[in-house]
């Protein structure tokens, strides 16, 4: 006959719809499908029997709150990516040892000390480069510029306790 709850198979069948054309990546149903399935729910309730329109009011706000939920965790994770990189630039031309080791408990661990020359940002995360004592860029096998976390760091300094120790040792 016709649906007598809020939910019913008419719901269902369009959610999966809805889920194809406006979910986000990680499956969840956005602002849009909210709508669409609200609508379809409206369109499909039982004449004699309508949804309580305190109940579509609720969920109006539900879903008000969810996307502002939302922009807020989005704007504190760009935000939070944003300071990582500024306290990130505050260290170039500073001396810095990098922990290059795979093991933390030291087995396998070895460190590098340089001068940090500048921030690559990948994913929102930054990255740096340093230049050895005599002021060339740390590189891999390949020749290509080795990029370090900033958790890596196991010690700062300033830059002229770089030169003048390696100066000092030559």
């Amino acid at each position: 006959m016709g649906i007598t709850s809020g939910v019913g198979s008419p719901l269902a069948s369009t959610a999966t719809g809805a889920n194809n054309s406006a979910a986000t990546s990680d499956d969840t149903l956005g602002p849009n499908a909210f709508l669409q399935l609200l609508t379809t729910e409206l369109q499909n309730q039982n004449p004699d029997q309508p949804q309580d329109a305190t109940e579509s009011v609720t969920q109006l706000a539900q879903m008000s709150e969810l996307q502002y939920q939302q922009q807020l965790t989005s704007a504190f994770q760009s935000f939070s990516s944003n300071f990582g990189v500024m306290q990130a630039a505050s260290l170039i031309g500073k001396a810095a040892t990098v922990n290059t080791g795979t093991s933390s408990t030291g087995s396998n661990s070895s460190t590098v000390t340089g001068i940090i020359q500048s921030i690559d940002v990948q994913n929102g995360l930054p990255y740096f480069t340093m230049t050895n004592s005599s002021g060339q860029t740390i590189t891999d096998s390949s020749g290509n510029p080795l990029l370090f976390q900033t958790n890596q760091i196991i010690g700062i300094g300033s830059a002229s306790s770089v030169t003048g120790t390696s100066s000092s040792g030559q």
